[in-house]
Formats: C-alpha cells, sequence, structure tokens
C-alpha cells in the first residue's frame, strides 16, 4: 500500500534537508512495517564531510536502511542511496546525511529515544523494549558515550571526591572513581585501587588543571592520600577525609564491642544484646519508632556497647562546629574519652583519626563530603544490580558514564551549543 499523501509529513518528522525528499511510503499490515523512501534532484554539488568544498556526485553506494521511530507500533524503516564524491584532497567520500549519523543504522531520533530508554533500564530491557538485538542496543550506548567524552570540554575541577567500587559479587575487584563534588558526575575511572591508579588520572591533566583542584574528599586510604600528596600543590590544606567514612568506622567500633560483649554475655546465659545489631546501627536522631522502647531499655543497661555507641553519637558532633579552633577544642575532650574508654575498637578509632588529624580538620576549611559520591554509588549499585555485575571493565565504565557522566549523549540534530 503506497502512502504518497504522507510523504510531506515523514519528511517533517525526519526533519529532511534540501535537496532530500520522500519519494514514496508504503504500508506492510502483515509485517507491522512502515517503510520511507528518500531520493534527491540530479546534477547536484555535494560537500565533502571533511572539508565542506562542494564537488558533483561521483557515485551512488547501494541502498541503505535505518530504524526510525515506531509508527503507531508498527516498526519503521528509512531508504536512500547516498552519493559520494572525489574530494581532491580528502579522496571519495560518502556525503553526510541529516537524518543519521555516519556509519550508524539508526536515525538520530531514534538514537535519542533509545539512549533514553537504556539510561532507565538494563541493556537486556532496553533491547527487548526497542525491539533490538542486545548487541545493536548497547552499541547505541557505546556510541553516545564516545559522543558525549568527544564533546567534553576540557575539565575544570575544583572539589574533588576520590573512592573506589567492588565490581561483581565476591570479587576483590576495584574501580577507582574520580567525582566531580559541584557537577555531581562521575569524572574518570580508572582499574583497581592502587596509588598508580590515582596517578594515571592526575597523567590526564595539565598543571594548570591540577594547580585549580582546591580541596579533595576522600578515605583514610593511604595509596590514594600517597598519589594526592605527589601531584597536588599545597597538599595538607587540600585533603579532607570524608565525614561519613570516619562515621562507618565508628559504627564497626560499637559492632565490634558489641560482638564480643554479647559472646560473654551469652557464656553467662544473659541474651541481652542477642538480635541488637540493626540496633545499634542508626544514628540516635534517626533510629526508627519501632526500635525506640528497645534501645532505651539498652541504654539504661550500662552495656559496654552502650559506652560506644554514646562515643561514636559524641563524634557525630564534631563536624557541627562552625570553626575549626572549635572542633580542635571538642576533639580533644573526643580523644581523651576515646583513649580512657577501656574498649579496644573505640580507642583504635580514636588514633586512626588523631593519625590523620589536618584531613579531618581539612572540612572547616572547605566543608566538603562525599555525600554526592555516595549518591551516585547507589546509582552504579542499581546499575550493577541490573547487569547482575560486569566482568567486562570497559562495558562497566560506559554503564556509569552513560548514566552518571553528566555527558551530552544525543546525536545532534542541530548545531550544538
Amino acid at each position: 500500500m503506497d502512502w504518497v499523501q504522507d510523504a510531506d509529513l515523514y519528511g517533517q518528522l525526519l526533519g529532511l534537508e534540501s535537496p532530500w525528499k520522500v519519494a514514496r511510503v508504503t504500508l506492510d499490515i502483515k509485517g507491522q512495517r512502515v517503510d520511507v523512501y528518500l531520493e534527491h534532484g540530479e546534477g547536484l554539488l555535494w560537500p565533502c564531510p571533511v572539508c565542506q568544498k562542494k564537488f558533483p556526485g561521483y557515485d551512488h553506494k547501494e541502498e541503505r536502511v535505518w530504524r526510525h521511530l515506531d509508527t503507531m507500533q508498527f516498526q519503521t524503516w528509512v531508504h536512500a542511496r547516498l552519493p559520494r564524491v572525489e574530494c581532491p584532497d580528502h579522496g571519495v567520500k560518502q556525503v553526510e546525511v541529516s537524518w543519521a549519523e555516519a556509519g550508524s543504522r539508526f536515525t538520530k531520533f531514534f538514537e535519542r529515544f533509545a539512549i533514553d530508554v537504556s539510561r532507565e533500564t538494563d541493556t537486556k530491557g532496553a533491547s527487548r523494549i526497542l525491539r533490538l538485538s542486545w548487541d545493536e542496543a548497547w552499541g547505541i550506548q557505546e556510541r553516545a558515550v564516545d559522543r558525549g567524552i568527544a564533546r567534553k570540554p576540557p575539565l575544570v575541577l575544583r572539589l574533588m571526591g576520590v573512592d573506589e567500587k567492588s565490581m561483581g559479587h565476591g570479587q576483590q575487584r576495584y574501580m577507582t572513581i574520580v567525582y566531580n563534588l559541584e557537577k555531581s558526575t562521575v569524572e574518570w575511572m580508572g582499574e583497581d585501587r592502587k596509588k598508580e591508579t590515582l596517578d594515571s588520572f592526575f597523567q590526564t591533566l595539565t598543571a594548570e588543571q591540577r594547580a585549580a583542584i582546591e580541596a579533595v574528599s576522600l578515605d583514610m586510604w593511604d595509596p590514594f592520600i600517597a598519589s594526592i600528596m605527589e601531584h597536588l600543590p599545597d597538599t595538607e590544606k587540600k585533603v579532607v577525609f570524608n565525614r561519613f567514612h570516619i562515621m562507618k568506622h565508628a559504627g564497626e567500633a560499637v559492632d565490634k564491642v558489641r560482638k564480643s560483649e554479647n559472646s560473654l554475655l551469652l557464656e553467662a546465659g544473659d541474651p541481652t544484646l542477642k538480635g541488637t545489631r540493626y540496633v545499634w546501627l542508626y544514628r540516635e536522631k534517626n533510629l526508627p519508632e519501632k526500635y525506640q522502647t528497645r534501645f532505651d531499655e539498652l541504654r539504661e543497661m550500662h552495656l559496654k556497647t552502650g559506652r560506644a555507641y554514646a562515643w561514636k553519637e559524641a563524634l557525630g558532633g564534631l563536624w557541627e562546629y562552625q570553626s575549626e579552633e572549635w572542633a580542635r577544642k571538642y576533639w580533644r575532650r573526643l580523644y581523651w574519652w576515646a583513649t580512657h574508654s577501656r574498649l579496644r575498637p573505640v580507642m583504635e578509632v580514636g588514633r586512626m583519626i588523631k593519625s590523620h588529624l589536618s584531613g579531618v580538620m581539612a572540612y572547616f576549611a572547605h566543608r566538603i563530603t562525599n555525600a554526592v559520591a555516595e549518591g551516585l554509588n547507589s546509582k552504579i549499585t542499581t546499575v550493577q544490580k541490573m547487569a547482575y555485575g560486569f566482568r567486562n571493565r570497559e562495558h562497566f565504565k560506559t554503564a556509569v558514564l552513560l548514566r552518571c557522566g553528566g555527558l551530552h549523549l544525543y546525536p545532534a540534530t542541530h548545531p550544538i551549543v
């Protein structure tokens, strides 16, 4: 069935530019597809895709077919034979067209839609929704990320976050991730979590770009600290140890005290702490109502676990101070408390913080945390779960940058501003 009367409609939907026009449209009801055939006039001059100088057509390639957005759930395909030009400087080149990028088998409008779908689901789900093979759906994602990276302006990174992310299930494989804390984006990913890994990121930056970094938020991971000290000027003023990681260490200390105390109590036939692990995980201000009564009872028992928890809660108040001077005074009291607590895990956390105190106190100069990184890590974890873990690290990078890279992913239907 020919839909000649709909040629103008499809021409507008495809964003066709002169000299291209829709010659005819056919509908196959049984096959549930629409085919749109394009043609151009004769005796035209075509621009070389490299230098844009115009030349007569040299010859035509065989007919190419592109997948377009569906028409009322019917798959829609665009057909055209593309001319080539012979440029004295660049040889025989195929001309560019407005509806698709060079080398793509999909129209720009279809790729835009496919990118949106891919960012909301995994590749298997995207391929099912788009009615593509897995390889076709993944290819669109790879091209989108490559396109975004190519368009990316020179990096201006003022507030930087560094963290690691494990890959797969139960595998000791890691990726180092660099975040832009101002833009809430993933800027770079590297294999492993060694000093050399972060070194390779800094080596991509100019001296001016490194000097522009005002602060770096990270965990107390010595390989990262060593890399930052080697590559950034005035490092002692720029390293900010992430308070969420410090509080995580404090929470782990509480749990170690609980486990030890629970073992001793159970040996004496006292199940007081049995099944209370989750009660101690929360900050007191965030404690769910269902745990409140039990928590109040435990706090009145003068348990070692309660003393460890009280120190952890007091530590959380350190970052509420407005000045470094008063924060240091408060810290000295906290440190005395920790070292005199007779609770080994608490003492160890106190000494760990003391040995990294300059980076802890740097918070009061920059007031940055890896909260942005933690939020992005949650997104990355979701990506991993959707794909059941990634064995291929390059695939993992692509999936993360597609969703968290802040990249301009779409094919350009108009000049990019």
